[in-house]
């Protein structure tokens, strides 16, 4: 670390001297970080948006005046193509006319494994995504926090464990307090028969230091309130729960898939509507998903009628929904999004 910082520190800050401001310092994190910033802002600069259009349906099963939401997944086969307004009109006018029926209901039961605990990359993007937090933020709270706080006992008791790490290692006795608590609170149903073992993705990781967990379980966010601040609280608690969730059984979660068939003469389409359920919360019972953060979760998310739906079944078209659409560049760099960037790249 310190030759690279060396490397790029004594051989690129005396250019920017030179060529653009005194005091401007070159770094083996803020160079690259600041070559990323510029990267991205060109592509958002050159980017010409791109006109699309789809389109969606409202659905009746035959029988039942329950009503579900689904889009056009395919046209005559192929993924619709839907340039412009005048081709989604002409596209529109023939799923009118068209006859619906369900051709095929599929489950499938996925498992979602909770997260790792806590390095300092990951509490820095958590932080940012769930408390909107800034980097120096999230860091100076969790350094009061590891420094200690006054719990009324007469001395200051350090809470969470060193905030600097990249390893995801936890101690033996902190897993094994973890599953007392989860069996008490929770239930043997959401203890795994063995503790998981999460492994360390940066290759140079300093495994001297545990993760970043409490540094008791039983020590519960509500139980310390009192003696947080507003901000110490939030960061405790998103820590706390964060490694007591690394140690819970994953969630089962049952995702429904409804395909419509539309016959339209010599042409068909499909239409596609999915939902799903949590079948066992499991970890997600103390670390809560956040809207958008499921990779599962998509646009064909609706809340389907499953008790009146079968294969086979007509279908009433009661609406059809035109939207118009245009491509986005790639967003700005959140710190949470750059931190991500950064730890990909091995910085």
């Amino acid at each position: 670390r310190r030759i690279l910082d060396r490397l790029v520190g004594y051989g690129v800050s005396p250019i920017l001297w030179a060529k653009v401001k005194g005091r401007l310092s070159a770094g083996r994190v803020q160079s690259v970080a600041l070559r990323l910033i510029v990267e991205r802002e060109r592509e958002i600069l050159a980017f010409v948006p791109v006109e699309y259009w789809k389109i969606s349906a409202i659905f009746e099963p035959d029988g039942s005046k329950k009503q579900y939401k689904a889009r056009l997944f395919k046209l005559n086969g192929d993924d619709p193509v839907l340039p412009d307004e005048d081709t989604t009109l002409a596209v529109l006018k023939k799923l009118e006319k068209a006859a619906y029926s369900v051709q095929s209901i599929d489950r499938s039961t996925r498992s979602v494994r909770p997260g790792a605990p806590f390095i300092t990359s990951t509490l820095q993007q958590e932080a940012s995504t769930r408390l909107g937090f800034l980097t120096r933020k999230t860091m100076a709270v969790a350094q009061q926090l590891y420094e200690g706080i006054n719990l009324g006992v007469g001395e200051e008791t350090g809470l969470i464990t060193y905030m600097r790490t990249d390893s995801v290692h936890v101690s033996a006795q902190s897993v094994s307090e973890a599953r007392d608590y989860i069996k008490s609170k929770y239930g043997e149903g959401f203890l795994p028969d063995k503790p998981p073992v999460y492994r360390t993705r940066a290759a140079s990781a300093q495994e001297a230091h545990e993760a970043i967990r409490p540094t008791s379980t039983m020590r519960t966010p509500e139980s310390v309130k009192n003696h947080l601040t507003a901000d110490q609280f939030k960061l405790y608690k998103l820590i706390w729960q964060r490694f007591v969730a690394s140690q819970m059984k994953p969630a089962l979660i049952e995702t429904t898939t409804v395909d419509i068939f539309g016959g339209m003469g010599e042409e068909n389409c499909i239409f596609r509507a999915s939902g799903s359920q949590t079948l066992f919360p499991g970890y997600r019972a103390v670390y809560a998903v956040m809207k958008g953060e499921d990779e599962k979760e998509d646009e064909d998310q609706t809340n389907l009628p499953l008790d009146v739906l079968t294969e086979g079944q007509k279908q009433k078209l009661v609406s059809l929904k035109p939207t118009q659409h245009f491509t986005e560049p790639p967003p700005r760099f959140t710190e949470a999004s750059l931190i991500q960037v950064l730890e990909e790249n091995k910085i």
